[in-house]
């Protein structure tokens, strides 16, 4: 299904009813999709054990997921410039159910992984085209308004996950397969919302071209790196042979797709984009902002479940502070943004507070109180708050309409692999710095260093209830301090996000929907 065409003229302006009704279903699929990604971190412990899986496969329930969907985003976002955005969207949003209940009637984890990589597919898809529809739906003058709630529905998703799966997980009478059932219904309510509510003018683009081998160099070059970040310092040693084939293989796609790309009449990314400063400047920021977040806020659940002694729903509830902090500042930067039409000041103020929360968070320890660990936080959710969504709001204001797609999936795309390649790079320094630790507390107490070791490696969560109190201690200091330290290398990552923030130059937000952008941009 190719799109028809508009007048020439213009396209027609959507009414702020008919835009709050479509925000409703795109934000209700930006959400579970989202979630998808975090609500299993508090129940990857019990899904592992009642499907009798080893931990070699342990991390391939959220790597499968995260791959899938990092991997496809450009895709989506070619795709979005060329066929049908409201059918792109539904198509997506059917993916994720099936997927969803593959994985919740998942027989074994070899079922349940590859569930996981058809949800991440649709996933991949919602979490590109919502922002390409809201963009082209919205002038970018009004679209902070939006993009606020966006960026909190992105960050309660990320954040309120492990809340939602810790919840579920203790709860008897649901258990872990709701963490999948869950989004079900809310993603069919999505596509029934969209289905009533979406109406984007359409536009004929002749000589529709798909560069599927520009597509396909792209997915299995990130996807091979992400494979290798993923098992390096694990399942084989960051310096050895197969690190050296992974990282060359994938490098050698990449390299592949670079020149694809630049030869490709229609570019699933089009290089042509990294030559305007300010998209090239949002994506160094949107990877620095993966990193650094995702890298150090996605073992917050294990630092308050073993360096806490919390349960794996006080965990989540303990999330809270972040998630406040994030919608609070997302919301009242867009609303800002929308009256003064200044965005510059809050992409920098945002990025600058991100800092500060990172190295207050490089100071926790296992005595840290709940309220202190909660106003830092908070702090780092109100940096992020202020950025995540604004960058993608200052790349769509400076490109041409045609282009919309391509530059918001980018910007998207590179998010997630800067989130992927964090959580993998510092879940390897956690790992390491903890086993260090181990050794040298546990000698010093005269206790065997492996006594904590098991046969599925340093991915197995400590049972602290079932440990001697000199024992209990010692394992909550080490988790505590090696979480710390993440922070403290996430601090000057952030920095440098700063760093690009400074360099962008603000530009007057544009006064047309990115439809009536097209609409004039296309010849008479």
């Amino acid at each position: 299904m190719t799109d028809t065409a508009v007048p020439a003229t213009g396209a027609p302006s959507t009414s702020r009813r008919d835009v709050v009704q479509a925000m409703t279903g795109l934000m209700l699929g930006m959400f579970v999709s989202i979630l998808a990604s975090t609500v299993v971190s508090n129940a990857l412990p019990r899904i592992i054990s009642d499907l009798d899986g080893s931990q070699s496969v342990y991390t391939w329930v959220v790597t499968a997921e995260l791959l899938a969907m990092t991997a496809t985003v450009p895709l989506w976002g070619k795709l979005a410039d060329l066929y049908s955005r409201k059918l792109l969207i539904q198509l997506s949003l059917g993916l994720f159910v099936v997927g969803s209940l593959l994985a919740g009637f998942s027989p074994n984890v070899e079922v349940l992984i590859v569930s996981r990589v058809v949800q991440g597919l649709g996933a991949g898809g919602m979490t590109a085209l919502s922002t390409i529809v809201m963009a082209a739906m919205i002038p970018p003058r009004e679209l902070g308004r939006y993009a606020g709630l966006f960026g909190a529905v992105f960050g309660i998703g990320t954040v309120a996950g492990p809340l939602i799966g810790g919840f579920l997980v203790d709860t008897s009478w649901l258990g872990w397969r709701w963490c999948f059932f869950i989004g079900v219904p809310f993603t069919l309510a999505a596509i029934v919302l969209l289905q009533r509510t979406l109406r984007l003018p359409l536009v004929r683009k002749d000589s529709v071209r798909i560069d599927y081998l520009g597509a396909a160099l792209i997915t299995g070059g990130v996807s091979t790196l992400l494979i290798w970040s993923t098992l390096a310092g694990g399942s084989f040693e960051w310096v050895s042979a197969w690190s050296a084939v992974l990282v060359g293989g994938g490098v050698l796609l990449l390299a592949l797709a670079v020149w694809v790309e630049s030869r490709a009449a229609d570019p699933v990314v089009p290089l042509r984009l990294f030559a305007n400063r300010t998209v090239s400047l949002t994506t160094l920021a949107s990877v620095l902002v993966g990193v650094a977040m995702f890298g150090g806020t996605v073992f917050l659940s294990q630092y308050f479940q073993i360096g806490l002694g919390k349960t794996p729903t006080q965990a989540g509830l303990m999330s809270l502070p972040m998630v406040f902090g994030l919608f609070l500042s997302s919301t009242i930067a867009g609303q800002l943004i929308t009256k003064w039409g200044r965005w510059k000041v809050f992409l920098v103020a945002g990025a600058a507070i991100m800092v500060v929360g990172m190295l207050l968070l490089s100071t926790i320890d296992a005595n840290t109180t709940v309220l202190v660990v909660g106003a830092h936080m908070a702090v780092l959710g109100v940096g992020v708050g202020m950025v995540m969504q604004n960058l993608v709001l200052a790349a769509q204001n400076d490109v041409p309409a045609k282009d919309l797609g391509a530059t918001t999936s980018t910007l998207t795309f590179f998010r997630s692999l800067g989130g992927s390649i964090g959580v993998s790079a510092l879940g390897a320094v956690l790992a390491n710095r903890v086993s260090t630790l181990m050794t040298e507390k546990l000698t010093a107490l005269g206790v065997p260093a492996d006594m904590l070791a098991s046969g599925g490696g340093h991915t197995a969560v400590p049972d602290l209830s079932a440990l001697p109190e000199p024992i209990r201690l010692v394992v909550r200091d080490v988790y505590a301090t090696a979480t710390a330290e993440l922070f403290l290398i996430g601090a000057p990552i952030a920095a440098i996000a700063l760093l690009a923030v400074l360099f962008i130059k603000e530009k007057p937000l544009k006064e047309q929907s990115g439809d009536e952008r097209l609409a004039a941009e296309l010849p008479h």
